[in-house]
């Protein structure tokens, strides 16, 4: 009788046990799907934030978009057509022969922006005689008609540092470099590249090219 009083106290003291070590591993295994959870949140709360910075950078440094004025850039741009300009890339380079810039003209910020080609960096020379362009004394092959106009590069130019000459592909249906209205254009006052194009005229969506022809 003894010896049954004995051991029922040491068997309730087992179970008991076993239920507290049954609720502990329900409750590590409770807090570690918690933790699990948390961790899974954080994931995607860090790529969200990832995601929206990636977005205003793209926004800020390749999204700024302007719609092309006029006729001066066809065939390779038409009026109204939609063009995103780069405005980080020349804070790293500096425009090249060919490049497609935005521009303040005078660095007026009242003016629209124009766009046109770059035929000329710094270093070059520019004339404008019998109506073809050369570039350091050679003849370049730009344009699909005669320049009718030479204006201020019917006397040689030479290009000053951070000087830039620009032209439109249109080049009789063109206010650029050649007038005093516009002249050698300054770096500082060069918005950005224009580097991609949205359909317009006769053209479709494409990268905007870096030689006019």
């Amino acid at each position: 009788m003894g010896r049954t009083d004995t051991v029922l106290p040491f068997s309730r003291f087992w179970d008991n046990m076993a239920k507290k070590h049954t609720g502990l591993s329900f409750y590590q295994k409770e807090k570690t799907i918690s933790n699990e959870k948390i961790s899974g949140l954080l994931s995607w709360v860090f790529i969200f934030l990832v995601a929206v910075f990636l977005a205003y950078v793209f926004v800020t440094a390749l999204g700024m978009r302007i719609n092309v004025p006029g006729n001066s850039m066809e065939p390779s741009l038409y009026n109204g057509q939609v063009i995103f300009i780069d405005r980080v890339i020349y804070s790293l380079t500096a425009p090249k022969y060919g490049d497609v810039v935005v521009f303040k003209p005078n660095g007026n910020q009242n003016s629209i922006s124009y766009v046109k080609r770059v035929v000329a960096v710094p270093g070059d020379t520019v004339e404008i005689k019998n109506g073809m362009f050369y570039r350091n004394g050679e003849a370049e092959d730009l344009f699909s008609d005669r320049i009718a106009e030479a204006g201020l590069a019917a006397e040689k130019l030479t290009m000053d540092v951070d000087e830039f000459f620009v032209m439109g592909d249109n080049v009789n249906s063109s206010e650029d470099s050649r007038s005093a209205n516009v002249g050698n254009v300054l770096r500082d006052q060069i918005e950005g590249k224009a580097w991609f194009h949205m359909a317009g005229g006769s053209s479709g969506i494409g990268r905007v090219n870096s030689h006019p022809r």
